[in-house]
């Protein structure tokens, strides 16, 4: 027993220090952006439009605004498709050879580098569907990325569902639409919900593919169309860091990079609150 508890205090310990090592980065990358750019935040620099003779006299509302209307979109069109794709995997396909290639596909595409994607979105919507390099490209394009996030994470909540929730349904004459829709889906969407959770908070810091297909630095105004092209905080965050020669820039881009983090940070506890009220509801 004692050499037992040793070998098994060797791995906790591993487990404790790289998760001291992960929130300590966390913290260091906070603190030194809250250093460089905490001068710069203010409500003038949230609300106003951004300045692009003079950084200084500008805010980041344009980007800001092209950044929810991201995370938004990615939202309507990424979320119903990946839970409608995962009930037709776990509620109506088959277990066949098929199924599994898919399967596995879907796992595979989730680690893909999100500039491929970039350049998918550059081919299929801006070229071939000739949306040019617009909001509505930029969209579509995050939510092809974010799309096996949310498959993979409703299949493991779908699947999580006792089958006796399906047999107990149907024994009392409900169809297989009316099981999946008002049995399965309801147990399961807390955990959908999970999938929706990262592949929006990924669409949302994601710089190559917007860069690809319709952001732009500087905007006199915000988009009043899908079809427009847009600012976001990521591609901003780039521009300052990497290519802006305004002295003040670095601490503009920390500022920003803080909003990114703030923003993504309340959408995605929003969510999480969703999540856990529909948890709470839940009876086995």
């Amino acid at each position: 027993m004692v050499h037992a508890s040793r070998r098994e205090y060797i791995p906790f310990i591993i487990f404790q220090a790289a998760t001291i090592a992960g929130v300590a980065i966390l913290f260091m990358t906070l603190m030194l952006l809250w250093r460089e750019g905490h001068a710069v935040l203010s409500w003038d620099f949230v609300m106003r439009p951004w300045s692009h003779r003079d950084i200084t006299s500008g805010g980041i509302a344009q980007a800001i605004i092209g950044s929810l209307f991201v995370g938004m979109g990615v939202t309507l069109f990424s979320f119903p498709v990946g839970v409608a794709t995962a009930v037709y995997l776990t509620e109506y396909s088959r277990e066949t050879l098929w199924k599994r290639v898919i399967q596995l596909a879907i796992q595979n595409l989730a680690g893909v580098p999100s500039v491929v994607y970039g350049l998918f979105g550059l081919v299929v919507f801006v070229n071939t569907l000739k949306f040019g390099t617009t909001l509505i490209a930029a969209i579509l394009t995050l939510s092809v990325m974010t799309l096996p996030w949310v498959i993979t994470a409703s299949v493991e909540a779908l699947t999580a569902v006792p089958p006796r929730f399906r047999h107990s349904s149907l024994a009392l004459g409900a169809t297989r639409w009316q099981t999946v829709w008002r049995v399965v889906l309801p147990s399961a969407f807390p955990g959908c919900i999970t999938g929706g959770i990262v592949g929006i908070a990924r669409a949302l810091g994601e710089t190559a593919p917007i860069i690809i297909v319709g952001a732009t630095f500087y905007l006199s105004g915000f988009p009043t169309s899908p079809f427009q092209k847009f600012m976001a905080l990521p591609y901003h965050v780039f521009i300052l860091a990497t290519q802006h020669s305004n002295s003040s820039a670095q601490s503009y881009a920390a500022a920003t990079a803080l909003v990114l983090i703030l923003m993504t940070f309340c959408l995605t506890l929003g969510a999480i609150i969703v999540r856990y009220r529909l948890r709470l509801k839940k009876d086995w």
